[in-house]
């Protein structure tokens, strides 16, 4: 599926790419070498979205690959520029809730897609809880990513297990945000906004005739 042109915002995307790109250079040549490669390795995960997508019958929303490029932005420079400690526990938080909101948002769209290709039938209570989950679990195995480091590099990710669960609980006020979102748009049978990002336009179609099909009322919750 050829994605149409990307729109004026996915250059925002671009910017944040270029900032993470230059605190990886700026800590290495600073003798920084495990956060320039830290922050290398952020800069590739954020071009991940695009590779998956690029061979798929589907296109995500600039949207999506802004808020990956700025989840792994905030980490970066809570390393890079000390945020995590200047301004701690604020900045740790606010981290958490965009990568919780960005996780839980890929989930919704991965059961619509689910749901639209016919391979699993999803309702609206089950569409929630599978949000939940996945954000729960990504936030999971953030934390055992962050024990790890620390149990071999000798760092300080990880500041107790208060500090842990109230990042778990940031993770689950992300997800029950989108989870809840997720129900409005499925109430408001308006899940059509985001299923035209699955399928590929008929030739000659219109883009207004593309967003405006109705839905099966076989299919609404």
């Amino acid at each position: 599926m050829a994605c149409p042109n990307p729109p004026r915002g996915i250059y925002l995307t671009y910017i944040i790419q270029g900032l993470i790109l230059l605190a990886a250079v700026s800590s290495i040549l600073a003798g920084e070498y495990f956060l320039g490669i830290s922050a290398g390795t952020a800069f590739f995960l954020t071009m991940t979205p695009s590779l998956m997508t690029r061979n798929l019958r589907l296109c995500l929303p600039w949207e999506i690959n802004l808020l990956v490029a700025v989840s792994f932005y905030l980490h970066v420079m809570g390393h890079v520029g000390e945020y995590y400690v200047t301004l701690a526990p604020y900045y740790d938080k606010l981290t958490h809730l965009v990568s919780s909101v960005t996780v839980a948002l890929i989930a919704f769209f991965l059961a619509l897609l689910a749901d639209h290709q016919g391979e699993i039938r999803l309702t609206g209570p089950a569409i929630a809880v599978f949000i939940l989950t996945s954000t729960l679990a990504a936030g999971a195995v953030w934390e055992i990513y962050e024990f790890a480091v620390d149990q071999v590099f000798g760092t300080s990710l990880q500041l107790g297990n208060t500090d842990t669960m109230s990042d778990l609980i940031v993770d689950l006020v992300g997800g029950a945000i989108v989870a809840a979102f997720a129900a409005i748009v499925l109430a408001r049978g308006e899940e059509h906004r985001f299923v035209r990002f699955f399928t590929e336009p008929p030739s000659g179609a219109e883009p207004s005739e593309i967003m405006g099909d109705p839905i099966d009322p076989a299919r609404s919750r």
